[in-house]
């Protein structure tokens, strides 16, 4: 049975950073593509990042510069960095593995507020 677990969410000030993980289970990681989505009330969840097998990265415009995918194969483990965080990053953030279609973990939720 796939598992993915999200951690590292909170609360946050604008202009500050946080770092999310995600690690995986029952499943070969690194034959998947990782990516972190994020999701607001009222609007579908979104692709924010997206990071494939020979490491190539795909981040939408709103978070480039500012949000990194990085990934740990030996530990099944995909991760975002996340600086210079504004008020309208807040949602509930969810590593992927496969793509739109593929495995979600549950959300780990992410407030910027001041």
């Amino acid at each position: 049975q796939v598992h993915l677990v999200e951690s590292g969410g909170g609360v946050v000030q604008p202009g500050e950073s946080l770092n999310l993980s995600c690690v995986a289970s029952g499943i070969s990681f690194s034959q998947y593509r990782v990516g972190w989505y994020r999701q607001v009330p009222g609007k579908q969840r979104e692709l924010l990042v997206d990071r494939t097998t020979n490491g190539v990265t795909t981040t939408v415009n709103s978070v480039k510069g500012r949000f990194t995918i990085s990934r740990d194969n030996d530990k099944n483990s995909v991760y975002l960095q996340m600086t210079n965080l504004k008020p309208e990053d807040t949602g509930i953030y969810y590593c992927a593995l496969g793509g739109d279609n593929g495995y979600f973990g549950q959300g780990t939720q992410v407030t910027v507020s001041s």
